[in-house]
């Protein structure tokens, strides 16, 4: 990027969301709406614009004590109290059963994200800034209240006679399950008057968590509050009733114009102090807030001049890449449960890291990746609680394979492969050829055949107990499209590390014939599904789209024109590609209820917003790029840029969406590869 562009970008402004007292005021309706906070190694906070927390993944910290795994909510959430005269005020919203208490969302005058999540109470005739800060590197967050006048500016002192209590929740549980009272979460308090500190500690062996705190008073009250419930856990068929206690509670005392609060895990605590030395808090907090204006600012600034939308997902994209503890970075698959999974980091890499600039990121996951294949499987997923990396994946590798193929494109940097990646893909594609885990093999045709009826190898890989819900073994589609594709990579790769890529291209010619006489479908035009023992599957489903959409064709023209109609007219929506045809006797077109009909909706009939990039790849690739595709692809694209401000997730794009119309968003509220594809295509199209 020229120093001109850097220049013209230095002042550059970050995206603002703004939603006033009338959305903020119906509480069914902001209840549907999310925030969220990234710390850069997997912690985050989150919420609904109320700031009642609607998940059990909700929370102002939830802290990756193993960066990025071993998540836990420790902060759930902050209720304030304002007492204004004779008049006593409750700031907060919760729901338990049978009704919403106290009634807060009926002073929040509006709820910001410019860019931190900002709320504003109307007080009398005074407004009361809530802002939420989540600390960059570290598992801390900081809240600060500020008084404003009725013009919005911030008072030199608070209102005379007005008093603020905050009483925060604390959890420390894992953030996949709930708290019921027990003696074991009952906290432990130590405390540091003169330093303005206390630490509160659960009765086992996990980090406490110290608030500390300047111009504040603090009073052991430890009380618990039973049966919080979340809305979104109860639709998903699962537990949702939650206790919650509240150890403390600090109340400001005396005239200033702002209080922060400073919740820190541990050793951040002492570190945090330490970087402290010398500033009131209000100073330290408006000190962090500038590098983190000043971090996202960057990440616009290798744009010149980039559209609105395009500032949203550069951020977006930004808060799903990770540092590892112990060095290397990593992807994770979504917000708010997901962990670094292989499959979904490659799939995703291209845009979040290339499309982005950033390709020393890209370079550092290759790295990280590489380092964790085995047997010529790249990880399927890294768990949450530690241990050994799980390898029960078909695609990964390919994709990796494809990745590799993506950043040398970006980046012309053929010596990074030879020097350190070439051993590991040539590992991958002999593995595949001769057979390695899971029963993946070439056939005697060049295909490669993968998983047995008990296994789940694909991206449809839902599975509930022994139940295989979208049973795809055997040869799929997409997976021999990415075979043909990764050897077609080799034969290119080849060349520039001085190895043979002879024999990489006549197996590519091989599978090629194969794939073009075994896969299709004439009858109905299209591609099969997946090859086995019990014949073709003739199911209309979205992976034959990576036979048009990646780099190297492998079918003739009529045929590529043949299947992109098909998947037009079965599986496009708006929000991108159904998982499966409506005809199909197994459709489902919403994805909601138990655990068992959300696993049997998922990839049956559930629209992916991901799959969006491959159709619009698909569709440039097979019709050309003319006024008229151009026209279609833009259109999909602002239909998406309009979710991410008016649904779900705020600044993010969802996993998943109903497949019937309204197409209401599910799943995760952010997932990597949905904004990673958008990002990617706008890159192609030039519309960054």
């Amino acid at each position: 990027m020229t120093k001109k562009k850097n220049k013209i970008n230095k002042n550059i402004k970050l995206p603002e969301l703004h939603f006033g007292s009338e959305i903020c005021s119906d509480p069914a309706r902001a209840c549907e709406l999310e925030w969220l906070e990234t710390n850069g190694i997997g912690g985050f906070a989150a919420s609904s614009i109320l700031g009642m927390n609607t998940r059990r993944y909700h929370g102002l910290l939830v802290a990756a004590l193993d960066p990025p795994s071993g998540r836990m909510v420790v902060l759930s959430k902050i209720d304030e109290t304002v007492r204004a005269g004779d008049d006593t005020l409750e700031l907060a919203t919760n729901r338990y059963p049978g009704t919403l208490a106290p009634h807060g969302y009926e002073h929040i005058d509006s709820f910001n994200l410019d860019p931190f999540p900002r709320w504003v109470f109307r007080v009398k005739d005074y407004l009361l800034e809530k802002t939420v800060l989540l600390l960059r590197g570290c598992n801390a967050v900081a809240v600060r209240y500020r008084w404003l006048d009725a013009a919005r500016r911030p008072l030199s002192l608070r209102p005379e006679g007005f008093e603020i209590s905050m009483r925060p929740f604390v959890a420390f549980r894992d953030y996949h399950q709930l708290m019921r009272r027990n003696p074991y979460h009952e906290p432990v308090l130590s405390g540091d008057d003169a330093g303005g500190r206390v630490t509160m500690s659960p009765r086992f062996e996990v980090p406490g968590l110290s608030a500390i705190m300047q111009g504040l008073e603090y009073s052991d009250n430890p009380v618990w509050y039973y049966n919080f419930e979340y809305e979104v856990e109860r639709r998903r068929g699962l537990d949702y009733q939650e206790d919650l206690v509240s150890p403390i509670v600090l109340s400001a005392i005396g005239d200033s114009a702002a209080h922060v609060l400073l919740f820190a895990m541990g050793n951040e605590t002492q570190h945090l102090l330490e970087s402290n030395t010398g500033q009131s808090l209000s100073e330290f907090f408006d000190r962090r807030a500038r590098a983190e204006k000043e971090y996202r600012a960057g990440l616009i600034r290798v744009f010149d001049k980039p559209k609105g939308a395009t500032k949203r997902m550069l951020i977006s994209a930004d808060a799903f890449i990770v540092d590892r503890k112990g060095g290397g970075k990593s992807i994770l698959a979504g917000y708010p449960w997901f962990t670094d999974w292989g499959r979904d980091a490659m799939i995703a890499l291209p845009g979040l890291t290339l499309a982005t600039g950033r390709y020393g990121i890209a370079r550092d996951v290759l790295a990280t990746f590489a380092s964790h294949i085995h047997d010529g499987l790249v990880p399927n997923r890294f768990p949450d609680s530690g241990g050994a990396p799980a390898y029960n994946t078909v695609d990964a590798s390919l994709w990796y394979v494809m990745a590799v193929d993506s950043y040398t494109r970006a980046t012309k940097d053929f010596q990074f492969i030879k020097d350190s990646l070439w051993d590991a893909l040539e590992n991958i594609l002999r593995c595949y050829r001769e057979g390695t885990h899971n029963n993946i093999h070439m056939s005697d045709d060049g295909l490669i055949w993968a998983g047995d009826p008990t296994t789940q190898l694909t991206w449809m890989d839902a599975k509930v107990g022994d139940w295989v819900c979208t049973p795809r073994h055997g040869k799929a589609v997409e997976i021999n499209a990415l075979w043909y594709n990764a050897l077609r990579v080799m034969e290119r790769l080849a060349g520039r590390v001085g190895a043979d890529g002879a024999p990489y291209r006549k197996l590519a010619r091989k599978v090629g014939r194969e794939f073009s006489k075994q896969f299709w479908n004439r009858e109905a035009g299209c591609l099969f599904d997946v090859i086995n023992e019990n014949g073709p599957d003739d199911a209309v489903r979205p992976n034959q789209i990576f036979a048009l959409s990646l780099p190297r064709a492998m079918l003739p023209a009529g045929k590529r024109a043949s299947v992109l109609d098909v998947v037009e007219k079965r599986l496009l929506t708006p929000r991108g590609l159904r998982s499966l045809a409506p005809e199909h006797s197994l459709y489902r077109g919403t994805y909601d209820g138990d655990v068992t009909a959300r696993d049997g909706a998922y990839h049956n009939g559930t629209v992916w917003a991901w799959l969006m990039g491959p159709y619009i790849s698909a569709l440039l690739n097979v019709r050309g790029k003319n006024p008229a595709t151009l026209k279609k692809a833009k259109t999909l694209i602002a239909g998406m840029e309009k979710h991410i401000v008016e649904e779900a997730g705020l600044n993010h794009v969802s996993e998943i969406f109903d497949g019937d119309v309204p197409h209401t968003p599910r799943g995760c509220f952010a997932q990597a590869w949905s904004v990673a594809e958008l990002l990617r295509v706008k890159k192609e199209l030039h519309i960054i």
